[in-house]
């Protein structure tokens, strides 16, 4: 392996009680995706290789989670040093640069990490090159967080806990997060020089920083935003952090040429991908999975996920798409119409109040308001075939399986059961029954009981 090689240490075992869940904690999503998922991802943009996760015992999710990464218990729960530790196996000979990170605080940087592993590979002359980079953050109250003590160079030379901090070392902003970016030369041997003589008998991954020290090596610390440290340990911190990332989704949005109309009301998938002059209005919500092409226009308060939608076309409002929709180019998807699993061809229109599900709308077909695929018999699904042109009249019942030829026309209110040929009329309803007079008879029976009732008796 070349000195330049990356590998990378997740440490995921801890139990989130806090979140008091039976989701394992770093399975919590961040805008559709586990936040352990969002850090590996930053880490493969840094070029790490391999990627060993530690967990505790029985968190098989978490590890099904993060495949094909490999995985590495920690049994029993000895602190963090004894967490990085459990990787050794996975790291036998590794002599890059080693990053440890935690799985609970996904909201670190890849343009961080990567100036941590410059420092640690070289130091700007005469200085040596640091066995140990920490990663040091400036919070508005530094209260509870241990201090870093820098010099003006940058080079670290020790963690204090504020317990042990004097009052000068507690006047000190620059905290620590953790993080660290570690020569994989030296690793295990200065983490098998770690004890346990402390109030908790947990061995700390901070302590390789004085013990580097003890051995002449250089330690040194990198700056990042006090967001990048955020560890996510409840509820509350989790919708604090996913505020932090879909404003940054946001902005990223806006930047390659989208408009979002209202922005703080929308809230992207972690990959959404929306193309050019997009507008997006207010409460409009994305799931995972949506592709969004130039020109589109997403009205207000719309819901969409796992769908793909092309240039030029119009949803919303309140339209509902769910996975596996694929909008065609200039059709139009209205007010409360949910599509399911289908296509909608070029020049669609479905414009209200209708369910489309597994079904194929043709190139300028037209669906008319509460119209209904009933693809579902109870036991399995059924597929609609819309041809192109066709004429779907309102308040009209599709009974899958079932096909409507190009250019047919089907009048409304009709249930369709039986497939109609193309520039074909289906309709198929109950002969209306005219009766002259009957209703102001009606009337007047009526209001003579209601007279009646109102009578007082005696």
């Amino acid at each position: 392996m070349t000195k330049r090689k990356t590998a990378a240490i997740v440490l995921a075992a801890g139990l989130g009680t806090r979140m008091k869940s039976e989701t394992p904690k770093v399975l919590h999503p961040l805008a559709g995706r586990p936040m352990v998922s969002m850090l590996i991802d930053t880490l493969s943009a840094v070029g790490a290789e391999p990627v060993v996760v530690v967990l505790g015992k029985d968190m098989e999710r978490v590890a099904e989670a993060v495949a094909p990464h490999p995985t590495v218990v920690q049994e029993p729960r000895l602190g963090t040093a004894h967490a990085v530790l459990a990787a050794r196996r996975e790291l036998e000979g590794f002599a890059g640069e080693v990053l440890v990170v935690f799985g609970d605080s996904p909201l670190i940087y890849a343009d961080t990490l990567g100036r941590m592993l410059e420092a640690r590979r070289a130091a700007p002359a005469p200085a040596p090159t640091p066995a140990v980079v920490v990663l040091g953050f400036r919070p508005g109250d530094p209260t509870g967080y241990g201090r870093l003590v820098a010099d003006d160079t940058g080079a670290l030379e020790a963690i204090v806990e504020e317990g042990d901090a004097t009052p000068a070392q507690r006047a000190i902003g620059l905290c620590n997060s953790g993080v660290m970016a570690i020569d994989g030369r030296r690793l295990f041997e200065l983490l098998e020089a770690v004890g346990n003589d402390n109030a908790k008998g947990e061995y700390y991954l901070t302590d390789i920083v004085a013990l580097a020290g003890a051995r002449g090596l250089a330690c040194a610390v990198v700056e990042g935003g006090a967001e990048e440290a955020m560890g996510i340990d409840s509820r509350a911190d989790l919708a604090i952090a996913e505020v932090i990332v879909q404003q940054q989704l946001r902005a990223r949005a806006m930047a390659g040429g989208a408009t979002l109309i209202d922005p703080t009301t929308v809230y992207l998938g972690y990959d959404t991908t929306l193309g050019r002059d997009v507008t997006i209005g207010p409460g409009v919500v994305f799931g995972p999975g949506v592709s969004v092409g130039d020109n589109v226009e997403i009205r207000a308060f719309s819901h969409i996920e796992g769908a793909t939608i092309a240039a030029g076309a119009i949803i919303g409002p309140f339209a509902r798409l769910r996975p596996g929709t694929v909008i065609g180019e200039g059709a139009r998807i209205g007010n409360f119409v949910e599509i399911k699993n289908a296509t909608a061809e070029a020049g669609a229109k479905a414009n209200h109040l209708s369910y489309i599900g597994d079904a194929r709308i043709g190139a300028g077909a037209n669906i008319g308001a509460g119209t209904i695929t009933c693809n579902y018999d109870g036991f399995l699904k059924h597929h609609t075939d819309i041809g192109a042109g066709a004429f779907i009249g309102s308040n009209t019942a599709l009974v899958a399986p079932l096909k409507v030829g190009d250019g047919a026309v089907i009048g409304a209110g009709s249930t369709i059961t039986s497939d109609v040929a193309a520039d074909a009329l289906g309709v198929e309803r109950a002969k209306q029954k005219t009766v002259e007079g009957w209703a102001g008879r009606y009337r007047k029976k009526k209001a003579a009981q209601k007279a009646a009732a109102r009578k007082p008796k005696g």
